[in-house]
Formats: structure tokens, sequence, C-alpha cells
């Protein structure tokens, strides 16, 4: 069974209203190249791998990615906290603001929402692996536009970490990717 732990990975602090960026980074909770897209991605992939080696990483990564969806959602929070309904239009989400007020809804930053569609699974292991790093990598390129898309050393903060944890992610699925390749190889 997991422990919760009532505190985030990384401690997220923003002190500064910022609606343009919230609206970019919701993408990070609802795109297809999103946390909430990886983490259902492999914890259904999970079940097809061939060993428990496979299984623990997809469930450990899968459950971690939750934890990032869990600091994506406090970064929009802190990100709109406070906004009036002026700067809500301003920024471009009064159509999120007249379906769901301030909730959170899982899209991307144009409004597109989350979809299974996003993620993949083939419940061949090679496959879904490559699928996984390539998932990590498209992350880890979209928190670097992210960076780039701020001067907030409060977003970036958590931004640079989350980018961490990409490429953590990617050379984990990486050494499972070899393994396998030693072990079952692709069949001709």
């Amino acid at each position: 069974m997991w422990q919760y732990k009532k505190r985030l990975q990384y401690p997220i602090n923003i002190k500064k209203k910022d609606l343009r960026m919230a609206k970019l980074l919701i993408t990070q909770y609802g795109g297809s190249n999103g946390e909430l897209a990886a983490a259902l991605r492999y914890l259904n992939q999970r079940y097809t791998m061939p060993d428990t080696k496979g299984q623990a990483l997809l469930t450990d990564i899968g459950t971690e990615e939750l934890a990032h969806v869990e600091m994506i959602s406090t970064m929009v929070y802190q990100l709109m906290k406070d906004a009036t309904i002026e700067e809500i239009k301003e920024a471009g989400l009064d159509p999120n603001y007249a379906e769901r007020a301030r909730a959170l809804y899982p899209t991307d930053a144009n409004g597109v929402p989350f979809t299974v569609a996003y993620f993949a699974t083939t419940g061949d292991p090679i496959a879904d692996l490559s699928e996984d790093m390539a998932a990590e990598q498209k992350a880890r390129a979209t928190y670097e536009n992210l960076i780039d898309l701020t001067d907030d050393p409060d977003v970036i903060g958590p931004l640079v970490w989350l980018r961490q944890r990409e490429i953590v992610h990617y050379n984990a699925f990486e050494e499972l990717f070899q393994d396998y390749m030693k072990r079952y190889g692709i069949r001709q």
C-alpha cells in the first residue's frame, strides 16, 4: 500500500499571480504530453510487462506522475489565486470559467479536453517502452518551453525539478528497454 504524505514532492509557493502562465501550464495537466496522460499510460501498461521488474517500474513511475499532476494543479491554482473576472477574461480563460468557474479541468493550453487517445499501449513491452521513452522526452521538451515562457523563479523552480524527473524516468525506461531487448528482442 502507498503511504500518503500531505506534502508535494517539490515545494510550490508561487507568490505572483500570472493567469497567462496558468493557461499555458495547464497543458502539463491535461495535454497530450502531460502528467495525466503519462500516469494513465504507465499504470495501464504495467499489466502486460513480462516480469515484476517491468511491472514495478511502471507502477512506481505511473504513481509518481500522479504526484506531478498534483504539483501542476497546485501551480495552476496558485497562479490564478484571487484572479478577478476581468483578469480571467483577459487571459482567455473565460470559456473555462463559463463551464467550471475556477475548477481545474484537464485540457491542453488551447483548451482541447484530455482524451485517452493521448496514451498508447500495445501489449508489446518493447513497443510500449519505446512509447514511454518518447513520452518522457516530449514532456521534457514541453517543460523546457514552459521555462522559456516565464521569468518567475517561483514557477521556474518546480518546472526545472519536473523536467529533471522526466530525464530520470527516461533513463529508467531506457535501462529496462535495453534489458528487454537483450532478453526478448524483436520477433522477426
